[in-house]
């Protein structure tokens, strides 16, 4: 009987460690994902902060486009902070004659795949 006692112990055991490999693996998969969420929302977020400083600014909308975004002060601060705050971060705005604009976000997740994220809007002086 002591042997059998011994068995049902150790087939006990591993099932125990079979669930806290899982609950280990869980938490990292829930770990890429809330980290990939936040850089997806800090990249919305800095889509909306240029879209707020292209509003203020609607007189001079061309001037932000990146051919020109270099000489404006406001459009030059927006690209440091979008690289200091994601991965490899890089931004690019496209603006027509039209006020139409288009927004590009994109970085570099830890597994070494591109993200985009891209937003249009329209500004009109009013």
């Amino acid at each position: 009987m002591d042997g059998v006692v011994l068995i049902e112990v150790l087939v006990a055991m591993l099932i125990f460690m079979f669930g806290v490999l899982g609950m280990v693996g869980l938490q990292a998969s829930l770990t890429r994902s809330q980290t990939d969420s936040k850089v997806r929302a800090d990249a919305s977020y800095l889509a909306s902060e240029m879209i707020g400083r292209l509003w203020s600014d609607a007189g001079n909308i061309a001037n932000y486009d990146s051919s020109n975004c270099a000489s404006t002060t406001a459009c030059k601060e927006w690209l440091d902070k979008v690289a200091a705050s994601l991965p490899n971060g890089s931004g690019t705005l496209a603006v027509a004659a039209s006020g139409d604009v288009k927004i590009t976000i994109g970085w570099k997740g830890p597994d070494g795949q591109t993200h985009t994220y891209v937003t249009n809007t329209t500004i009109v002086k009013a």
